[in-house]
This record gives C-alpha cells, structure tokens and sequence, in this order.
C-alpha cells in the first residue's frame, strides 16, 4: 500500500463491506449492522492507540471475540421466555426482570463467558425521560476501604474484607496446572481450559455479588455518600497489589455510585490526602503509621478504631465541600434498628461490626 494513500476512515470501511460481501458469501449469513459494529469497534481501537502511542490492538483470534451488538431493532424482540435475534432466530432466556412500562427497546448485545459455554443478553431500553441530578441531603456517613476490613463507616460500622481470590487460588493453581500438561488444541486441553476459566468467572461473580450487596446496606442507612478519590490501579502495582484486585476496591467505588444513583441517593468523592493521620474532632496530626491500629489524640482525648477514624475525616470533608439542602432525617445507626436483617446483624456485631477498644 502506498504511503500517499491516506488513512481509511470509519464510513470508507462501511461502504466497503458491500463490495467484500460479494467476494466473501460468508458475510452475508451475519447481519449488516453486526459487520457495521465491528468495524466501528476496531476504528475506536485503532484511533485509541493512535492517540496513547502504545498498546497495539490486538488480532482476535477465534474465541478471543466474547461479544456482538445489533444496535437497532425495529420490532420487540422478546416473545415471551424468548428473544428473536436477526439471522439466528428465537433464543430461549431467562429474563432476570420485565421491561418496565414506557421504555422501548433500543438495542440488544450478545456476550459470551467461560470459553463459549455461558452465553447473556444485555438488552438496553431507553425512555424519554430526564433525571435530575441528586443534590447532597439527609444524613451523610464517610466510607474507608482498606485490607483488613473491607470498609468502616463513620457510624463504627466494620465489615471484614472477603478473600474471594485467595481462597480459591489453591484449587485455581490445581486446575492451571492439569491444563498445562495437556496437549494444545485437543479435546482434554478445551475441557480443561473451560474449568480455569469458569472458577475464574465464579471469582468475578461472587465479588461482584458481595460489592452490590454492601453498596444497599450502606443506601439503607444514609442519604448521601462520600469516598476517596483514591487511584487504585496506582495501588494495584505494589507489594500487596494481588490483595488490592482480589478486594476490588475500584469496581466496589463505581456500583456504589451506580446504587446511589438508582435509590435517589448523594454520592461524592472528597480528597484522600491525610485521611489516616488526622483527628476528626480537632484536626491535629497523627503518626501515621500502619501498626498503630487504634488512634488516641493528644489534644482532645478522642479515641477510635483508626478505620472508623478515617472514615469520620472524609465524612467530614464531604459536609464541608457540599451544601446540604436538607438537614439530617435518620438517627445514627448505632441508636436504632433499621428493619433490614442484615443490617440489623451488623449492628449485633455478628460480622465484626462494632468498635471494639484493644486492652492496654
């Protein structure tokens, strides 16, 4: 190819896909909007590597190609327990939910997992409606993520940190290693990939199940919530890095924002700088030292779990950097039951909820 030719674009790549369907009768049998998509998805690829001057894209390989997309649909396509899909037919699903009434469905993304063997259907709907943006109000509490508890709030509330990588690496490594002494591209090598790659997808779905779950305890007892702003794939790249991606701190951040914004709640990030050195009540600084896990200020005497500390520091960062509209509505959650069982668990201390001051 000459170099004076210039660089083919997004809509050049498409109108040529009629000439290849000509030449090729395989491309016929997928439909139109599918090969559009492709091509738009490898033209983002391609302009992203372009801009960061790194990180080629890579060739996918039979297999590596885990999704397609039709982008438009002229009819509903669910009938019943089963969806209708252009040049492929009625598919038998299972619909975690109804379409609520008054959206329509926009388009529908096939996706597969585990080597082919689990298949989804996202399905995106779309109405013509706006949502406000949700302004700070009600009762706030500060969320401190760590790796011995998973989070403290500023209520006290202490949640261990689950090790859903950890302990499964012993059975993953187990499994990795059969893999390995089969022969590639056999029927034993495909059986045995297919088991990494499934213990590998019950790891993601049972972490993301637990990040769902506590991102509702924490919108059942407050109004508006507030984290660090803390990069956490700059942590990842340290000594305890495999511990900070087992816990999932980023992907825990993001479904919590999601969940607020779904229950009508006020969710914000505050500056992480010094959040576990400094006194709540008085400001003053304390040493900022990892073993020390129980903090007594100097100043003023306050004393409290350092987690639980912190936690109260970004609360309050957060009431000072938002305006609340509406004061605070709820008791704080050591004072009453909230109704919720699990919640009121926590509460009991069954999960190692409550502070508990170490003996001298």
């Amino acid at each position: 190819m000459s170099p004076d030719i210039p660089f083919p674009g997004e809509r050049s790549q498409k109108r040529q896909l009629t000439q290849w369907k000509k030449t090729d009768s395989s491309l016929k049998e997928v439909h139109s909007q599918v090969t559009q998509d492709v091509v738009k998805r490898l033209h983002n690829s391609w302009e992203s590597f372009r801009k960061r001057g790194r990180g080629f894209p890579r060739f996918k390989k039979y297999g590596r190609y885990q999704s397609f997309l039709f982008p438009q649909l002229s009819t509903n396509p669910l009938k019943g327990s089963q969806i209708k899909l252009p040049k492929i037919g009625l598919v038998d699903i299972n619909l975690h939910r109804e379409i609520p009434d008054g959206f329509k469905i926009k388009g529908v993304r096939v996706v597969s997992r585990c080597r082919g063997t689990k298949w989804f259907v996202v399905i995106t709907i779309q109405a013509d409606v706006s949502v406000p943006d949700i302004p700070f109000f009600g009762r706030a509490i500060g969320v401190d993520v760590g790796l011995i508890d998973f989070l403290a709030t500023s209520d006290g509330l202490r949640i261990p940190r689950p090790k859903f990588f950890v302990d499964l690496q012993r059975k993953l490594k187990l499994l990795q290693r059969r893999a390995t002494r089969k022969q590639k591209r056999s029927k034993n090598y495909e059986k045995s990939q297919i088991k990494v790659a499934r213990l590998h997808h019950k790891i993601a779905d049972t972490r993301k199940d637990f990040h769902l779950k506590i991102a509702h305890q924490l919108c059942d007892q407050a109004d508006s919530i507030f984290v660090e702003d803390i990069d956490y794939t700059v942590m990842a790249k340290g000594f305890l890095g495999k511990h900070i991606l087992d816990a999932g701190f980023g992907q825990f951040r993001e479904l919590l924002k999601w969940v607020c914004w779904k229950r009508g709640k006020f969710f914000a990030t505050v500056d992480h700088k010094g959040t576990s050195k400094q006194c709540p009540e008085c400001g003053y600084q304390w040493e900022n030292n990892l073993s020390i896990r129980w903090h007594t200020c100097a100043e003023c005497g306050y004393s409290n779990n350092r987690d639980v500390a912190s936690a109260q520091v970004i609360c309050n960062r957060g009431i000072d950097k938002y305006p609340r509209t509406i004061g605070e509505r709820k008791l704080p959650a050591n004072g009453v039951l909230s109704g919720v069982l699990c919640l009121d668990k926590c509460y009991a201390g069954t999960l190692n909820c409550e502070v508990e001051k170490p003996a001298p």
